[in-house]
């Protein structure tokens, strides 16, 4: 009996500065002719590197995915800050950075290390009363923001230029947990420092198990989507692999077919969630402990055995 399989995955794109998320995952989706697309965490138009488009079925994981760490490279320049927080924005504040050194940045960096508050910018997708705030700012509405705590898990300067046409520039490597806004830590971190402050530019190096390293450039996406298919497919990652992070729970042929009719499998989880692989190893389902600590209960059903429906609304 064959199971009707998960279609698509994961493309790693580096994404060049200018367009957004959004448009970077259409020119993706329609150069490879997916019915469905989308991403794991967005940068902003100036921003480039990692971008990983789920493609078709892979849509269906791409919350896990988001869960991942991600790394940047930051370049802060200290001297003007803006009402973005960045390049783009409009100059609020000038200072002197002509004091500013190597060693006072680096040692202004622990600060902003671990669990931190962080307030969203108001040019942020953040909703606040139904509404993204970065709408309110275009309309000149201020928005009270609740701070979220967010985690930083290093900071570290890489390299630094003294004060040059009124600007200061450090370039620091930034690894952090998901919902951390980079360009804050930037306004922050010349708060600290007595001297205003904004992102110059950011390159996202990782994003979850996905690094700039795989990643293509988006021209060549689209041109290989026209002239070596092969190529680009073999570039797919698949979701089995995407969710690398967690544990692997094998499954029978027998047992595919409980977990779609939602059934509990008498067995001991390997962990609090589980990606269930099948004999081929493909991803079949994303399982968790049942309540009752006796077995394994399907999460998420990715496959379908003829005859089955399909999940029913508990598991969608």
């Amino acid at each position: 009996m064959s199971m009707i399989s998960m279609k698509g995955g994961i493309l790693v794109v580096d994404k060049p500065a200018g367009p957004t998320s959004f448009a970077v995952v259409e020119r993706v989706r329609r150069a490879l002719g997916a019915a469905k697309a989308g991403h794991t965490g967005t940068l902003d138009p100036a921003a480039t590197g990692v971008l990983a488009v789920c493609l078709d079925d892979a849509v269906k994981i791409q919350h896990w995915i988001m869960e991942g760490d991600k790394a940047y490279e930051a370049l802060v320049a200290f001297g003007v800050a803006t009402d973005t927080e960045d390049r783009e924005g409009r100059e609020i504040a000038r200072g002197d950075p002509t004091g500013l050194t190597a060693e006072r940045v680096a040692a202004a960096l622990p600060a902003f290390v671990g669990e931190i508050d962080q307030v969203p910018p108001m040019y942020s997708a953040v909703r606040v009363g139904g509404r993204r705030l970065h709408e309110s700012a275009r309309a000149g509405k201020e928005v009270e923001r609740a701070a979220r705590r967010v985690v930083v898990h290093s900071l570290e300067l890489l390299g630094f230029e003294p004060a040059l046409d009124g600007l200061a520039r450090g370039r620091i490597a930034v690894r952090c947990g998901k919902g951390t806004y980079v360009r804050t830590i930037a306004t922050s971190l010349g708060t600290a420092l007595g001297v205003p402050a904004h992102l110059a530019a950011l390159r996202r190096t990782a994003s979850g198990p996905f690094t700039v390293a795989t990643a293509l450039p988006l021209d060549e996406v689209e041109r290989l989507a026209t002239s070596d298919r092969g190529a680009l497919d073999a570039r797919m990652v698949s979701p089995a692999d995407a969710l690398a992070a967690f544990p692997v729970l094998r499954v029978t042929r027998d047992e595919v077919r409980a977990l779609a009719q939602g059934k509990i499998l008498r067995r001991e989880a390997p962990g609090a969630l589980c990606r269930a692989l099948d004999e081929e190893g493909a991803l079949v389902a994303m399982v968790a402990p049942a309540a009752d600590g006796a077995g394994i209960r399907p999460v998420r059903v990715f496959v379908q055995p003829p005859g089955i429906p399909g999940p029913g609304p508990l598991l969608r």
